[in-house]
């Protein structure tokens, strides 16, 4: 009865849970739209961020120094035992 004349919120004023969300997601306010891009933001940053922390990037030519090193000590120590 006291509720009914209230709208700040609550069901009685015209809105759940599920209305106040269709509300934010296509409102368009400028608030809604940077909180949304924090938030899609930080779930994307935060898998790249642990997936890379305490390795080192390496370039590509990193990688064709270290197959080099590769091929030439499995040649140097396997041409002795034919397999």
């Amino acid at each position: 009865m006291s509720g009914e004349g209230k709208s700040n919120g609550g069901a009685a004023a015209g809105g759940g849970f599920k209305s106040k969300m269709e509300h934010v997601l296509y409102s368009g306010d400028k608030k809604h739209v940077m909180a949304g891009i924090v938030v899609i933001s930080v779930i994307f940053s935060a898998p790249w961020f642990l997936m890379n922390r305490g390795t080192k990037h390496r370039s590509h030519q990193d990688y064709l120094e270290k197959a080099d090193k590769a091929k030439s000590q499995k040649l140097s120590s396997g041409s002795g035992s034919p397999r």
